[in-house]
């Protein structure tokens, strides 16, 4: 069950000029859809817009960055030189509205060091004016700010209700109840057109395929997933089978997808975008809506996304993204993944609001969560970015976390932005 791959040597990686080329761009106000009044209206189309450009950033100088720490002489360590400020900034997505981006967003990229973004709301402006929308986000970084090390560009590209790109270049993508009636052979052909799309329009990290089991009654009776027809199926066979050919088709496009939401959001009855004090009392850590995940591991993944709800069974006492038992014991241990681990959006969801944002930023590192999403309200990144820094200047068992999910991060760019 344990994967182990070799990461590519991230010098190429750290080495990369400056990014001008778009490499790439998650969903609406809260990055995953809620409840609409009546099952037929989960069916429509979300309202669209096309990107504007009254907060485009520019590419002026960043802020001069703090002095960096030499590492020991000969070594190499990819993070000799590296300041603690922008080893912070790895840990971080912050979100670019596809509609109307925020002086925040390239603000954090600049002058933050954050070294991820991920494109949320809903757009029909097609891929040329995505891929502008990118460029002048990846033109940000500097050897000052981030060591010329490229961004992940995130979106949501589910399919269905969750599709944040639209318009001239990209394919309407049915949702994932319709996908699992292919052949897997047509779902990865067509799932690698798709991420042919993303990659065309300089994204580079899709946060799907969705592999939540959904095994109750009613699918309707899952606010977050099954009302809407985001699963692949509805038994552990079809979830492991089509979502495993939607991520394999993804990769072959050069785009990497992100399992999500572990340990599974397809058996709670409220939506933790929307709802507080979400509560699984089913599931073991020793389930079927674990092991699907396990699959996709086995299959390739390197990214997983971790679910906001508290799982009665795994670790009563916090939120899965907030747990170390559920992260670290179960996820790494258990499954043995070895990848990039995220959170869902911790900058507006209803879940996570009895922490202050840079409580939750520091809570998921902490647990040993690697990135975390600011992507619904990305005025938040600065004040997760200041707590990160300040509980690792006083913390050096948090510090040495920090290094640890830094390294894993830069890891896992050098592979995933490698050409193929």
């Amino acid at each position: 069950m344990t994967r182990r791959r070799p990461p590519r040597a991230v010098a190429a990686v750290l080495t990369t000029a400056l990014v001008v080329t778009p490499l790439a761009a998650c969903s609406g106000t809260s990055g995953e859809p809620s409840p609409a009044p009546s099952p037929a209206a989960g069916q429509g189309s979300p309202p669209t817009s096309s990107p504007a450009s009254s907060s485009t950033p520019t590419s002026a100088s960043p802020t001069p960055a703090p002095e960096a720490t030499p590492g020991p002489q000969g070594t190499d360590d990819v993070l000799a030189g590296w300041t603690l400020e922008q080893k912070v900034g790895q840990l971080l997505m912050v979100g670019v509205s596809v509609s109307d981006p925020a002086d925040v967003s390239a603000e954090s990229v600049r002058d933050k060091h954050v070294g991820n973004v991920f494109l949320h709301g809903r757009s029909t402006a097609g891929v040329d004016a995505t891929r502008e929308l990118v460029a002048r986000y990846t033109a940000l970084v500097s050897r000052r700010s981030t060591h010329g090390t490229p961004l992940l560009v995130a979106t949501d590209q589910e399919g269905g209700l969750v599709q944040v790109l639209r318009g001239p270049g990209f394919s309407e993508i049915p949702k994932a109840t319709e996908q699992a009636t292919w052949k897997p052979a047509t779902l990865q052909q067509r799932a690698q057109g798709w991420g042919d799309e993303l990659a065309a329009a300089g994204v580079n990290l899709n946060l799907a395929p969705v592999m939540d089991l959904v095994d109750g009654d009613d699918p309707a009776d899952n606010p977050p997933i099954g009302y809407f027809g985001r699963s692949y199926g509805f038994t552990p066979t079809t979830v492991v089978r089509s979502a495993n050919a939607f991520g394999a088709g993804q990769r072959a496009a050069g785009v990497e997808p992100v399992i999500k939401h572990f340990p599974g959001l397809g058996r709670v009855t409220e939506n933790t975008d929307t709802e507080a004090e979400v509560t699984d009392d089913v599931t073991t850590r020793d389930d079927d809506a674990v092991r699907v995940f396990a699959r996709g591991i086995e299959a390739g993944a390197r990214y997983v996304m971790m679910s906001s709800a508290v799982y009665e069974k795994i670790d009563p006492d916090a939120p899965a993204a907030f747990s170390s038992v559920v992260v670290e014991d179960v996820l790494r241990g258990d499954l043995g993944f070895d990848g990039v681990v995220m959170t869902d959006d911790v900058s507006a969801a209803a879940q996570v609001q009895d922490r202050s944002p840079g409580e939750r930023a520091v809570d998921a590192v902490d647990a040993g969560v690697d990135l975390v999403l600011v992507s619904a309200d990305p005025s938040v990144a600065p004040a997760m970015a200041d707590a990160l820094v300040a509980k690792a200047r006083k913390d050096p068992a948090f510090a040495a976390r920090v290094d640890e999910s830094a390294r894993r991060v830069l890891a896992a760019k050098s592979d995933t932005l490698t050409p193929r």
